[in-house]
């Protein structure tokens, strides 16, 4: 029974989220779409099997001496040819080689004369006459995810009996 004279009480309408509010869950639902996005693409990378073609061969051994510190040290030029196509992939950003970055497929089929930046230096004297490993490493950058370490030995040589300088 209704009293004479008291308002009737209406349900109270509940109240629309603001714009803030809307904005807030449409950047964290973007945010979540892109973590996993992210994730996948890393996912498909670790299947990714490269196959990666390359040789090197000494072609001049330019000082092999004795340092006055008793210890050996080399420097040596060489030929390199590398196909690094196979290494890219659409999350591919870039490849690292030596000091040089190769930002696409289309530079990665390298053919170089390299004089050896870094000296080889044995703590000793035991550098004359030993077989000595070219191995290439390389390192691809991915637009998401983690950074992909590799390598390839690519031939032996044997270093002179004797000092050259």
């Amino acid at each position: 029974m209704e009293k004479i004279g008291e308002k009737e009480k209406k349900p109270r309408a509940k109240a629309m989220h603001s714009w803030m509010q809307r904005l807030l869950t449409a950047a964290t639902t973007a945010a979540a779409l892109l973590a996993a996005v992210c994730a996948a693409a890393s996912a498909l990378d670790a299947f990714h099997v490269p196959a990666v073609q390359a040789q090197a061969h000494v072609t001049k051994i330019n000082r092999f001496h004795k340092q006055i510190n008793g210890n050996d040290k080399v420097t040596l030029t060489f030929n390199v040819s590398a196909n690094l196509e196979s290494l890219f992939t659409w999350n591919t950003k870039q490849i690292s080689l030596w000091d040089h970055i190769i930002p696409d497929k289309e530079h990665a089929n390298l053919q170089l004369e390299v004089k050896s930046k870094y000296p080889l230096i044995d703590q000793g004297s035991s550098l004359r006459g030993k077989k000595v490993q070219l191995v290439l490493h390389w390192y691809v950058m991915p637009n998401a995810g983690t950074m992909i370490q590799d390598q390839m030995a690519l031939s032996e040589f044997k270093l002179p009996d004797a000092y050259t300088s």
